[in-house]
């Protein structure tokens, strides 16, 4: 009897009356009994520093910071961490975690901006196609790492090949090309020495073996079968990690987020050891830092870029995964920590990568930045090349592509959860008892899609995704967001809100963060956002151009994600009653669905009473002008 009473008082508590089955995948200690919850802040701690912690932090971040002047970079990196990073992750973990919802419901709040809510979901949607990819090579390349030597550390005898350890340099006498040397004992006038482009052995095989990459975006040829299984695996992996979502996932973490520190400090221990290691470490941060680059626009433009997608914000993901908090998790202290790992991470991985590419140019008695690659190069091909020196190199290159593995499944399992999430907040009756077949589910429909980036033009349109669709679309999206919640909804309405969730804050405490919102964060991405436009080059692979139907097809994805929030909008407005004033003015307010998910949580401000009011008001001007008005002051 008395078990009895507690279920039949937890459920008249905790369960909304608007659905009745419960979500075989949640707990029974939940505190919200049909979505879910973590079942620790461990787990949430960890799945959203793994989303954070992306591929960028290891070989992105590195070379911005070599090429903007070493460790002068860190400067205007950590300024627009201060002013852009942590101000949107905090407001949009705290827009997540206060309704429980994904990335679409969310915009209840602001129902003619619900566009946006489907732009970022279509975004991850597009991302985690390639994104499955970019785990497929890491895989490929983890189980070509059992052999020693390894493959690529020596030229493979192909046709048509134009392989060489070392650049080859021919003398010009006359006009003819009578000799040629190495690079390092040439003696002939620098006005008459010619380099003939050739492909290190990790280049080659990279190119002829593992992508076996065609002339360009035009010549498709088969799929690449050693890399169509390894995508197979890629997404078997992930769709089992995410059978019981966030229950299941959460588990996984405890491994695929921390795995990769471990790898990253034995790399670093074992680089600094390595003759030529301080010189590399020098031109990543050290005495060769300049500066003087702090007077460049670029280096500040580079820095916020940065920032900004290395946190993965307008995404949805960070907003997804906050919505299966408590309702009272502090988010603020989350926001810190999270934000705050991953630049340290970013930072630490340059160490580790920088260390190992100094020793791979001091044993090739070249300049350090005749080794330095930026992002696929650097993983693939210049830190391979470096690893194949070392002794026992089988060992060091299973750890490192290891690493990667984990570090893009971290990320990749944020993503798949943005989408499933969105699917069973709005269909719940229909999906909630299929969680696991949802998941396979898009888990088959990203592998399927992901078959035309594993042809032998593949890597051709993997970039073309990434420049179209991974880029300024994402700013747009972002300054949406924060003009909504800011603007339209109300950043001090906003403000209540967190104030539920955290306990009353002082005026002080909110000052920064109201100038962050308001004004410093919506301006600089504006400034980040135009010059994005301004000096947007058409994308290329390895000097390859894309044809003109290709570029075609890249800017339709564009179009088609930035057209999806007029198009809702105007769909809402259609759908909407009485005089198109009023249409815009109801759909520029919450709806009756905007409020904390469970009932115990709404207390006076979201009250069935206080809802009722404030509907009310749309059908009337004059007071649905006051109660915008107040929600600004």
């Amino acid at each position: 009897m008395r078990e009895y009473s507690w279920n039949s008082f937890k459920n008249l508590i905790f369960r909304n009356p608007a659905v009745v089955n419960q979500d075989p995948h949640v707990d029974n200690g939940d505190e919200n009994t049909e979505r879910g919850n973590w079942a620790s802040k461990r787990e949430y701690m960890l799945s959203t520093i793994g989303y954070a912690v992306g591929l960028g932090n290891i070989w992105r971040f590195p070379y911005l910071a070599y090429k903007n002047g070493g460790g002068a970079f860190l400067i205007p990196y950590f300024v627009m961490l201060v002013v852009t990073g942590i101000p949107l992750f905090f407001l949009e973990s705290a827009f997540g975690q206060f309704c429980s919802q994904g990335p679409i419901n969310i915009w209840r709040s602001v129902p003619i901006l619900q566009g946006v809510g489907v732009g970022m979901v279509m975004v991850t949607l597009i991302v985690s196609i390639y994104y499955n990819v970019i785990i497929a090579y890491s895989l490929y390349y983890m189980f070509a790492s059992f052999q020693f030597p390894l493959p690529w550390s020596s030229c493979l005898s192909l046709p048509d090949s134009n392989c060489s350890t070392t650049p080859q340099v021919y003398c010009n006498v006359s006009g003819v090309l009578v000799t040629n040397w190495t690079q390092e004992n040439t003696t002939c006038p620098s006005s008459d020495t010619i380099t003939v482009p050739v492909q290190s052995p990790s280049e080659q095989y990279w190119d002829r073996v593992a992508l076996q990459r065609s002339s360009g975006l035009d010549e498709t040829g088969p799929v690449v079968w050693h890399l169509a299984l390894c995508l197979l695996l890629s997404s078997l992996i992930v769709a089992a990690a995410l059978i019981r979502g966030i229950k299941s996932s959460g588990k996984v973490v405890y491994f695929t987020a921390t795995f990769p520190y471990v790898v990253i400090l034995i790399l670093l221990i074992r680089g600094v050891t390595l003759e030529g290691a301080r010189d590399g470490i020098e031109f990543y941060i050290g005495s060769q830092s300049n500066l003087t680059k702090l007077t460049e626009a670029q280096v500040w433009k580079d820095a916020a870029t940065q920032t900004f997608y290395s946190l993965s914000i307008g995404w949805g993901g960070v907003m997804t995964l906050a919505s299966y908090n408590t309702f009272h998790n502090n988010m603020f202290k989350d926001a810190f920590v999270v934000t705050l790992t991953n630049a340290g991470t970013s930072v630490l991985a340059g160490f580790a990568i920088f260390s190992i590419l100094g020793h791979m140019a001091h044993f090739q008695q070249v300049p350090i930045e005749k080794v330095v690659k930026a992002e696929f190069g650097l993983a693939f091909i210049a830190y391979p090349d470096a690893l194949s020196k070392l002794p026992i190199s089988p060992l060091w290159s299973i750890l490192f592509f290891f690493m990667l593995l984990t570090v893009g499944l971290d990320s990749q399992f944020a993503g798949i959860e943005v989408m499933t999430t969105c699917l069973l907040d709005a269909f719940p009756q229909i999906f909630k008892s299929k969680r696991a077949l949802l998941t396979v589910a898009i888990s088959s429909v990203l592998y399927l899609l992901g078959l035309p980036c594993v042809t032998r033009a593949g890597i051709y349109w993997v970039t073309l995704i990434d420049g179209f669709v991974a880029g300024w679309v994402l700013l747009v999206l972002a300054l949406l967001e924060i003009i909504g919640v800011c603007y339209i909804y109300g950043g001090n309405r906003f403000i209540k809100d967190i104030e539920m969730m955290i306990g009353k804050k002082s005026f002080l405490f909110w000052l920064w963060w109201r100038a962050c919102w308001f004004f410093i964060t919506p301006c600089l991405i504006v400034v980040i956002l135009i010059w994005s436009l301004v000096s947007l080059e058409s994308p290329s692979y390895s000097g390859v151009q894309f044809p003109e139907w290709g570029l075609a097809v890249g800017w339709c994805m564009t179009v088609f994600i930035l057209l999806l929030v007029p198009i809702v909008a105007v769909y809402k407005l259609v759908k909407a009653e009485g005089s198109p004033w009023k249409r815009l003015k109801s759909l520029c307010s919450p709806t009756e669905e905007w409020h904390p998910y469970l009932d115990i949580h709404r207390g006076e401000r979201y009250s069935e009473q206080r809802i009722r009011l404030r509907m009310s008001h749309k059908t009337k001007p004059e007071a649905n002008v006051n109660v915008i008005l107040s929600s600004w002051l």
